[in-house]
């Protein structure tokens, strides 16, 4: 018996089907852009092996650019600033994927990697231990173009890694890439205010840290009012209730321990708001949760909270223990003058809740006519 569908169901299975479509195309298009960085890498490596050497001559890119033309009429994105652009791609981004021996499954292709002889370019993936997971998969899904104008516009893995992580997050298209590289958004928001240069000596340790910890976080599971007039232990406990949300805002390689960490001092017990240990860091962070400005008094009690931890819980193989203070608000500059002369490592972030959503968070989703493009 043939049975009618109402106009609910049509539109339901419309929008399933839609929805169905819309994601295909954006995978096919990631795993596009994955192909083409995969490529103009490999190229880059190929370049820049001879055209550094003294076997290609200073006008060599612009024949092998001319010759690719006259071999594939209609080639596009091959012309000689591009061809150096890749090769620009390439240095600027080797010490970071070719500083490790080739596993057994590079043959699945999941990463960019290049094997390059004098005679051919060979394409292979290359896993690093050097990007989480979350900022591999942010690099892959950013254009050339994009990656082009943040290598010349930026200085540093930590800032590249900030503005791919943001186009990746907002699908800034190079018009809005272009105008917070001029405003210089990374000095006005992409670091921790922090002491980790004074305070950790190991280079590859420090440039960890940065990366471990943002300059503010978005709690949107934090449903309340006014947590400016509410004691700090009712955030906390949103904040436990809710720790698989707060891990996923903190980073994959954060650990709970647990929250009102008791230690004892001399007979006298003293308790940390919360205490989580990271993974990447192999060290413990204690956190201490507070519902209004930054006080500089805070660094001192946090200071002795990781004195005592590191004397009675860190064990001998892991990394001293780090601080952060976790607030609505703060002063960069008295932030800076309360960590003079102080020798544990800790940093000051902002959190934001679902009632107070900032700027810097407004437009993360695309504007309708870049998703269509992206589509």
């Amino acid at each position: 018996m043939e049975h009618n569908l109402t106009s609910t169901e049509y539109l339901q299975a419309v929008r399933e089907i839609k929805s169905a479509i819309l994601e295909s195309r954006y995978q096919a298009a990631r795993l596009v852009n994955r192909e083409i960085l995969s490529l103009y890498y490999a190229i880059g490596k190929y370049i820049s092996f001879h055209s550094r050497s003294s076997s290609w001559g200073s006008n060599a890119i612009a024949v092998v650019s001319d010759m690719l033309q006259q071999e594939l009429p209609g080639l596009r994105g091959f012309s000689q600033t591009n061809i150096k652009r890749m090769r620009l791609f390439y240095e600027a981004w080797a010490p970071l994927f070719e500083n490790r021996p080739l596993a057994t499954d590079d043959s699945c292709s999941t990463s960019i990697s290049t094997q390059v002889s004098k005679t051919s370019v060979v394409i292979r993936p290359l896993l690093t231990d050097e990007l989480q997971p979350a900022e591999l998969d942010a690099f892959l899904s950013v254009g050339f173009t994009n990656h082009y104008e943040i290598l010349a516009h930026s200085k540093g893995a930590d800032e590249r890694l900030f503005y791919i992580l943001h186009c990746a997050a907002g699908f800034w298209s190079v018009e809005k890439l272009k105008y917070y590289l001029k405003d210089n958004l990374y000095q006005k928001e992409g670091r921790m205010p922090n002491n980790f240069h004074l305070t950790i000596t190991d280079s590859e340790l420090r440039r960890k840290a940065l990366r471990s910890f943002k300059d503010d976080y978005l709690l949107s599971f934090v449903n309340i009012e006014d947590p400016d007039d509410i004691d700090e232990r009712v955030i906390e406990q949103e904040i436990v209730h809710n720790i698989k949300s707060f891990i996923m805002a903190l980073g994959r390689d954060f650990s709970f321990i647990g929250n009102q960490y008791r230690i004892i001092v001399s007979d006298k017990e003293y308790f940390i708001d919360l205490l989580f240990f990271n993974r990447r860091l192999q060290a413990l962070i204690a956190i201490e949760l507070k519902t209004g400005e930054f006080k500089p008094e805070y660094v001192g009690k946090l200071n002795f909270y990781l004195s005592a931890l590191d004397e009675y819980v860190k064990l001998p193989h892991e990394n001293p223990s780090i601080g952060i203070v976790l607030c609505k608000d703060k002063d960069v500059r008295t932030v800076e003058f309360a960590f003079r002369d102080l020798h544990k490592p800790m940093g000051v972030a902002t959190y934001h809740t679902s009632i107070n959503l900032p700027p810097q968070y407004q437009g993360i989703l695309p504007e309708p006519d870049d998703l269509i493009k992206l589509m």
